[in-house]
């Protein structure tokens, strides 16, 4: 894993939903589910339909998503591509 130069956005949030917050609004379906690190957004990973936690990142830049699944907290970086550990 890699040090990130974005691990200054990660904040301590509430998760925005239990399922993804955009498919739940629309009646999507979705594979996996991803939080964002900064404002807490729940989404559907890019294995499904929608890709909403994608999207989140497009919209508002927060960089940091972190796996919203049972048993797993690893993190991933959009803007470098990579797997994050905290510091």
């Amino acid at each position: 894993m890699a040090s990130c130069p974005h691990l200054d956005q990660v904040r301590d949030v509430t998760p925005s939903a239990t399922g993804c917050e955009d498919c739940l609004k629309i009646g999507g379906r979705w594979v996996h589910l991803r939080m964002c690190m900064t404002c807490g957004h729940v989404g559907c990973c890019d294995s499904s339909p929608n890709r909403h936690a994608t999207a989140h990142f497009h919209e508002t830049g927060h960089p940091i998503i972190r796996s919203f699944e049972p048993g797993e907290s690893w993190l991933w970086c959009y803007p470098d591509q990579a797997m994050v550990e905290p510091d």
